[in-house]
């Protein structure tokens, strides 16, 4: 061959090739497979996981026996808050070898441990004549109530005393109770000077002793009643534990008495972190300046008996104590309360640990949990949640290391010193306040996650359609052709309540404006009664008397992993925002039907007590017919009304871009897919900022702590929640002029979140 002919053939060959891969290209480009954005971020950022593998890895790879395991050994010893740091480590270390960045976050709070206590009757001379043994009993069939160390029976923050008085009965200690004896009474000095008498229900504990403090009693002692053990009593024919389901008749419920609804965390650095060296303050205004010391029903009786016939008795007053009329007093003999405390600054340990996202790295859901207890077990009170919170860590640390990662970042938090007054994820909150406020998207929260048989949740309104979703693929632990949404349903129609305080959500929705659920499987119809806060809430409780297969544990383990994974992996934010308008304008609806008449006029205040509705007319001669406060309501009613269409309508928007989402473009047609990955952004920045605009800045007049105008404890309650409490308080005060404030500052936010999503 010549070269001439050696050339042409190259030239064919090269012109042949190139011709070759041209049409290849063009081919391919036209007839390229059509791709979805969502595919196409997975494909860059999370591997070839879809979401059904991601939610039947959950399902199947939950076990009940690693919950059961981790319970085990959160049960096994003393963890009272800012001690047995060992544990916090841990914890740290079996997150880390799950596959998640996790580290600890020290604070340096104000705490006290009991020293000493006592409760003696004594006689007109002085003369003991009664001694209550503040102590619960050793049962051999129970290990951990032998502990050496165990914890003694005391209050958290509970005042230094040593005080003797005659003493009275004051039932739950609700504000309701204390008004109805002095009214009764007719002595306003009723309870000054005394040591009051309450029994644990109704409101927070910390409340009790605020009310008595208030009044001019010298100190107070909270006992369990079996009256309020739903039916599960001796009397009934059922034995006590560890013999029975009944409560143990040395059964004492330790418990902070810190003045929660007036605001959480630290008492000595309010609204900032306890760190360093921190200014601190005058903790007076949050925790008690008298002594009280909690008591089982055991230790109370002999105590109750000597006011039998001294006094009034009132309707509602009554418990389930034999041989005691549950007369008010004042009694003839005397009590001696005794309590010494050792207060000082000490280091609390919070565990925070993280999985971060692929493409949303800035948004992040957390879920948290508290690791301190009053006692050595705590199985329920929060070691059911403890042990949940590892197997959620585990499930989803198996992905990861499959090559899964969360769309948006998994955080994971094992909180300290909840049990004081949620102080650990309080300071948590008030240090990493602008972080949160600028990346996290929802709080779950577990706390209790199971103390009985029957599901309940409460949490902001914008979650509850995901709560519902979520719990339609979760089998029921009774029944696994049941699911948990069918039985809920049953039980409650699906009831989501709403949230107060009275756990870590708190500084999450309360003060900082993030949504927030808290979910868990408490007591019903026919369970145990719940040893609360007393040694008897041990493994050996919850293993024999609870739920021995620990299905209920895997259930909320599923659940929650489930919520805050379809959270995550959803690209257009999972908020309902009109079941959140609708929420709202009905509360408002309510509180104007609770005090303003149909016709605008006011109708009456109305107060509750023991679900009892007492009506006070207003005597005050205002003319309510034209009142300001009570004409703006309709005014609030309509701006509320509006928002209910614009948020009906923007539901709508984002339900379409989550269609978008999944629909199939060519890939000439890349800029509609960057067109919709830009509305897609800006829905879910309108949707993270949606809940804060119902923050206050200057907060709740006497609690400034709270900022939501929405939700915030009940100031007489302390747990419960109390909605647009600014409002409420106003109208129960009669002060008018404050609740125009409160109903225009309601208005402002409403027109706020309609231009928002607008």
């Amino acid at each position: 061959m010549t070269p001439r002919t050696r050339h042409s053939t190259f030239a064919r060959f090269v012109a042949l090739s190139t011709f070759g891969f041209v049409f290849f290209g063009l081919f391919t480009l036209t007839f390229a497979p059509r791709t979805s954005v969502r595919r196409d971020l997975r494909r860059f950022f999370q591997g070839t996981q879809t979401e059904f593998d991601v939610k039947r890895s959950i399902l199947l790879n939950t076990k009940a026996e690693n919950i059961r395991e981790n319970s085990l050994k959160y049960t096994a010893e003393p963890h009272l808050a800012g001690t047995n740091k060992e544990l916090a480590e841990w914890t740290r270390d079996q997150l880390q070898s799950f596959g998640w960045d996790a580290g600890i976050e020290e604070y340096e709070v104000y705490l006290n441990y009991p020293l000493d206590h006592a409760l003696n009757l004594v006689d007109d001379n002085g003369k003991v004549i009664y001694e209550a043994s503040l102590e619960e009993d050793v049962l051999k069939e129970d290990p951990t109530t032998g502990l050496r160390d165990r914890v003694p029976t005391f209050h958290g923050y509970s005042a230094n005393g040593n005080v003797t008085a005659q003493f009275v009965y004051a039932n739950y200690g609700e504000k309701g109770d204390y008004d109805l004896i002095l009214e009764k009474t007719g002595d306003p000095d009723f309870f000054k000077g005394k040591i009051v008498i309450t029994r644990y229900g109704g409101i927070f504990r910390g409340l009790k002793v605020k009310f008595a403090q208030d009044l001019g009693a010298k100190g107070v002692v909270i006992y369990s009643d079996p009256g309020d053990d739903s039916g599960i009593t001796p009397e009934n024919g059922y034995k006590t534990y560890p013999k029975g389901p009944a409560r143990n008749p040395s059964s004492v419920q330790r418990g902070s008495v810190q003045f929660l609804s007036l605001g959480p965390g630290d008492p000595t650095t309010p609204g900032y972190p306890s760190k360093g060296a921190v200014e601190r303050q005058d903790p007076s205004k949050y925790i008690p300046s008298i002594p009280s010391l909690p008591v089982s029903y055991r230790d109370i009786l002999p105590i109750l008996k000597e006011l039998n016939g001294r006094g009034e008795t009132f309707d509602g007053f009554e418990g389930g104590l034999e041989g005691v009329d549950y007369s008010i007093g004042p009694s003839k003999t005397s009590l001696n309360l005794y309590n010494s405390q050792d207060y000082k600054i000490t280091p609390i340990y919070n565990v925070i640990a993280s999985l971060t996202g692929s493409t949303y790295q800035n948004e992040a859901i957390v879920v948290g949990n508290h690791r301190d207890a009053w006692i050595a077990g705590g199985a329920a009170d929060p070691n059911s949640g403890s042990a949940v919170l590892l197997e959620l860590a585990r499930v989803l640390g198996v992905l990861s290391k499959a090559g899964w990662t969360p769309t948006r970042t998994l955080t994971l938090a094992s909180w300290d010193a909840e049990e004081y007054g949620l102080v650990g994820s309080t300071e948590w909150g008030e240090d990493h306040s602008k972080y949160i406020s600028d990346n996290v998207l929802a709080y779950v929260n577990l706390d209790v996650a199971v103390s009985g048989s029957k599901f309940h949740s409460a949490g902001s309104p914008v979650l509850s359609a995901l709560q519902r979703a979520v719990a339609k693929e979760i089998p029921h632990p009774s029944d696994n052709n049941t699911s948990l949404y069918d039985v809920w349903k049953k039980d409650s129609r699906a009831y989501i309540g709403n949230l107060g305080s009275g756990s870590d959500y708190t500084v999450f929705l309360d003060h900082l404006g993030v949504p927030s659920i808290d979910v868990g499987f408490s007591g019903g119809k026919g369970d145990p009664v719940y040893q609360y806060h007393s040694n008897y809430d041990s493994f050996h409780w919850m293993d024999n008397f609870v739920e021995n297969a620990w299905e209920y544990h895997a259930a909320i383990s599923k659940y929650v992993t489930l919520f805050a994974v379809s959270l995550s992996e959803r690209e257009v934010v999972a908020f309902n925002v009109k079941e959140y308008a609708l929420t709202l304008s009905k509360f408002l609806k309510a509180i104007q039907r609770k005090y303003v008449g149909a016709s605008g006029h006011l109708s009456g205040l109305e107060t509750e007590s023991n679900e009892q509705k007492v009506l006070e007319k207003d005597n005050s001669g205002f003319d309510t017919s034209t009142a300001p406060w009570a004409e703006s309501f309709d005014d609030v009613l309509k701006t509320a009304k509006e928002f209910v269409e614009t948020a009906h309508k923007y539901d709508e928007y984002t339900s379409e871009l989550q269609k978008d989402i999944i629909k199939d473009w060519p890939w000439y047609k890349y800029y509609k897919k960057l067109a919709l990955l830009a509305r897609i952004r800006v829905a879910n920045r309108k949707l993270f900022h949606l809940e804060k605009l119902f923050l206050s800045s200057n907060g709740l007049q006497g609690r400034e702590w709270f900022k939501h105008i929405v939700y915030a404890p009940g100031r007489y309650t302390g747990y419960a929640g109390e909605v647009f409490p600014g409002i409420v308080e106003a109208l129960e005060d009669g002060d008018y002029e404050n609740a125009i404030k409160w109903l225009s500052i309601t208005k402002a936010s409403l027109k706020s979140a309609k231009g928002l999503l607008k």
